[in-house]
Protein backbone atom coordinates (compact mmCIF):
# COMPACT_ATOMS: atom_id res chain seq x y z
CA UNK A 1 0.00 0.00 0.00
CA UNK A 2 1.14 3.64 -1.05
CA UNK A 3 2.69 5.13 2.22
CA UNK A 4 2.65 8.96 2.54
CA UNK A 5 4.34 11.04 4.95
CA UNK A 6 2.53 14.67 6.55
CA UNK A 7 5.68 16.74 6.85
CA UNK A 8 5.02 19.36 10.01
CA UNK A 9 7.68 21.92 8.49
CA UNK A 10 7.76 24.42 11.43
CA UNK A 11 9.52 23.76 15.07
CA UNK A 12 8.74 27.25 16.19
CA UNK A 13 6.95 27.65 19.36
CA UNK A 14 3.59 28.34 19.46
CA UNK A 15 3.44 26.90 16.17
CA UNK A 16 -0.29 26.31 14.31
CA UNK A 17 1.36 23.95 11.87
CA UNK A 18 0.34 21.37 14.80
CA UNK A 19 -3.34 22.00 14.37
CA UNK A 20 -2.65 21.87 10.45
CA UNK A 21 -0.88 18.43 10.35
CA UNK A 22 -3.34 16.86 13.05
CA UNK A 23 -6.49 18.12 10.51
CA UNK A 24 -4.93 16.82 7.68
CA UNK A 25 -3.85 13.14 9.20
CA UNK A 26 -7.87 13.04 10.14
CA UNK A 27 -8.72 13.45 7.16
CA UNK A 28 -6.01 11.33 5.35
CA UNK A 29 -6.83 8.54 7.92
CA UNK A 30 -10.18 7.97 6.66
CA UNK A 31 -8.83 6.80 3.51
CA UNK A 32 -8.31 3.39 2.67
CA UNK A 33 -6.36 3.90 -0.53
CA UNK A 34 -2.91 4.42 1.31
CA UNK A 35 -1.82 4.99 4.71
CA UNK A 36 -0.63 8.59 6.39
CA UNK A 37 1.71 9.78 9.27
CA UNK A 38 2.58 12.98 10.15
CA UNK A 39 6.56 13.82 10.35
CA UNK A 40 7.49 16.36 12.90
CA UNK A 41 10.82 18.09 12.04
CA UNK A 42 10.62 17.97 16.05
CA UNK A 43 11.03 14.46 16.45
CA UNK A 44 14.41 14.72 13.85
CA UNK A 45 16.29 17.59 15.01
CA UNK A 46 18.69 17.74 12.72
CA UNK A 47 21.45 20.36 13.13
CA UNK A 48 22.02 23.37 10.20
CA UNK A 49 23.53 20.93 7.22
CA UNK A 50 26.87 19.38 8.37
CA UNK A 51 27.21 16.55 6.07
CA UNK A 52 30.63 16.95 4.38
CA UNK A 53 29.74 15.52 1.06
CA UNK A 54 26.63 16.88 -0.93
CA UNK A 55 23.11 14.45 -1.35
CA UNK A 56 23.19 15.00 -4.65
CA UNK A 57 26.85 13.58 -5.49
CA UNK A 58 27.12 10.87 -2.80
CA UNK A 59 23.53 9.34 -2.57
CA UNK A 60 23.03 7.43 0.45
CA UNK A 61 26.41 8.01 2.30
CA UNK A 62 25.80 9.71 5.04
CA UNK A 63 28.48 10.56 8.02
CA UNK A 64 26.30 11.38 10.61
CA UNK A 65 23.34 9.32 12.53
CA UNK A 66 20.67 11.88 12.99
CA UNK A 67 21.06 11.84 8.92
CA UNK A 68 20.43 8.05 8.68
CA UNK A 69 17.96 8.13 10.36
CA UNK A 70 16.02 11.13 8.93
CA UNK A 71 17.26 9.47 5.74
CA UNK A 72 15.47 5.80 6.48
CA UNK A 73 12.56 7.98 7.18
CA UNK A 74 11.78 9.63 4.24
CA UNK A 75 13.26 6.69 2.11
CA UNK A 76 10.48 4.59 3.70
CA UNK A 77 7.97 7.22 2.38
CA UNK A 78 6.21 6.77 -0.99
CA UNK A 79 4.64 10.73 -1.19
CA UNK A 80 4.03 13.61 1.09
CA UNK A 81 2.09 16.49 2.14
CA UNK A 82 4.08 19.81 2.86
CA UNK A 83 2.36 21.58 6.08
CA UNK A 84 4.32 24.74 6.03
CA UNK A 85 3.93 28.44 7.03
CA UNK A 86 5.06 31.53 4.81
CA UNK A 87 7.65 33.33 6.79
CA UNK A 88 8.91 36.41 5.23
CA UNK A 89 7.40 35.01 1.54
CA UNK A 90 9.25 31.59 2.19
CA UNK A 91 9.94 28.82 4.02
CA UNK A 92 11.00 27.96 7.58
CA UNK A 93 14.55 27.53 7.17
CA UNK A 94 13.99 24.61 9.12
CA UNK A 95 12.20 22.75 6.63
CA UNK A 96 14.77 23.91 3.90
CA UNK A 97 17.60 22.46 5.87
CA UNK A 98 15.49 19.31 6.37
CA UNK A 99 15.02 19.10 2.83
CA UNK A 100 18.61 20.07 1.77
CA UNK A 101 19.72 17.11 3.91
CA UNK A 102 18.99 14.63 1.34
CA UNK A 103 18.73 14.24 -2.47
CA UNK A 104 17.72 10.78 -4.08
CA UNK A 105 15.04 9.88 -1.03
CA UNK A 106 12.75 12.11 -2.33
CA UNK A 107 13.16 11.55 -6.18
CA UNK A 108 10.28 10.08 -7.89
CA UNK A 109 8.17 10.76 -5.29
CA UNK A 110 4.61 12.97 -5.41
CA UNK A 111 4.74 16.71 -3.10
CA UNK A 112 1.58 17.96 -2.25
CA UNK A 113 1.21 21.42 -0.12
CA UNK A 114 -0.67 22.45 2.54
CA UNK A 115 0.18 25.83 3.79
CA UNK A 116 -1.08 28.73 5.90
CA UNK A 117 -0.33 32.74 6.39
CA UNK A 118 -1.21 36.18 6.07
CA UNK A 119 -2.09 35.60 2.18
CA UNK A 120 -2.68 31.50 2.65
CA UNK A 121 1.02 30.63 2.38
CA UNK A 122 1.05 30.59 -1.13
CA UNK A 123 4.69 32.25 -1.52
CA UNK A 124 5.56 29.84 0.97
CA UNK A 125 4.51 27.07 -1.73
CA UNK A 126 6.05 28.95 -4.93
CA UNK A 127 9.67 28.28 -3.61
CA UNK A 128 8.45 24.63 -2.26
CA UNK A 129 7.46 23.64 -6.27
CA UNK A 130 10.40 25.00 -7.28
CA UNK A 131 12.94 23.08 -4.58
CA UNK A 132 10.60 20.14 -4.82
CA UNK A 133 11.35 20.09 -8.96
CA UNK A 134 14.88 20.35 -8.62
CA UNK A 135 14.85 17.01 -6.17
CA UNK A 136 12.69 15.40 -9.10
CA UNK A 137 9.43 15.63 -7.09
CA UNK A 138 5.98 15.57 -8.75
CA UNK A 139 4.23 18.28 -7.34
CA UNK A 140 0.73 17.90 -7.93
CA UNK A 141 -1.54 21.37 -8.95
CA UNK A 142 -3.62 21.37 -6.09
CA UNK A 143 -3.01 23.06 -2.92
CA UNK A 144 -4.28 24.19 0.18
CA UNK A 145 -4.27 27.53 1.41
CA UNK A 146 -5.05 28.78 4.70
CA UNK A 147 -5.21 32.33 5.68
CA UNK A 148 -4.79 33.35 9.21
CA UNK A 149 -7.65 35.96 9.10
CA UNK A 150 -10.54 33.34 7.86
CA UNK A 151 -9.36 29.81 9.15
CA UNK A 152 -7.99 31.04 12.36
CA UNK A 153 -10.29 32.46 14.98
CA UNK A 154 -8.29 35.09 16.55
CA UNK A 155 -5.44 34.42 14.23
CA UNK A 156 -4.68 31.44 17.18
CA UNK A 157 -7.36 28.60 16.63
CA UNK A 158 -7.36 26.53 13.54
CA UNK A 159 -11.11 26.20 12.23
CA UNK A 160 -11.09 25.64 8.64
CA UNK A 161 -14.11 26.61 6.34
CA UNK A 162 -15.39 23.43 4.30
CA UNK A 163 -13.77 24.85 1.45
CA UNK A 164 -10.81 24.21 2.89
CA UNK A 165 -11.91 20.38 3.31
CA UNK A 166 -12.84 19.96 -0.46
CA UNK A 167 -9.83 21.51 -1.51
CA UNK A 168 -7.27 19.13 1.19
CA UNK A 169 -9.18 16.21 -0.46
CA UNK A 170 -9.19 16.73 -4.03
CA UNK A 171 -5.17 17.53 -3.02
CA UNK A 172 -4.53 13.71 -1.64
CA UNK A 173 -6.76 11.88 -4.84
CA UNK A 174 -3.55 13.32 -6.48
CA UNK A 175 -0.87 12.83 -4.51
CA UNK A 176 -2.24 8.87 -3.74
CA UNK A 177 -2.50 9.03 -7.63
CA UNK A 178 0.69 10.36 -8.68
CA UNK A 179 2.78 8.58 -5.95
CA UNK A 180 1.05 5.12 -6.87
CA UNK A 181 1.65 6.12 -10.62
CA UNK A 182 5.58 6.81 -9.85
CA UNK A 183 6.18 3.91 -8.25
CA UNK A 184 7.59 1.98 -11.39
CA UNK A 185 10.01 5.08 -11.17
CA UNK A 186 11.16 4.39 -7.49
CA UNK A 187 11.09 0.38 -8.09
CA UNK A 188 15.04 1.53 -9.99
CA UNK A 189 15.93 3.97 -7.34
CA UNK A 190 19.61 3.06 -5.79
CA UNK A 191 18.32 4.41 -2.22
CA UNK A 192 17.43 1.23 -0.80
CA UNK A 193 14.66 1.10 2.24
CA UNK A 194 15.33 -0.01 5.24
Amino acid sequence: MIKIGIILGSTRPGRKGEQVARWVHGAAARRSDAEFEVIDLLDHPLPHLDESASAAVSPGRHQHEHTRAWADAIASFDGFVMVTPEYNHSIPAVLKNAIDYLHAEWNNKAVGFVSYGGVGGARAVEQLRLICGALQMADVAPQVTLSLRTEFENFATFKPGAHSATALDTLLDQVVAWSTALAPLRATSPVTVA
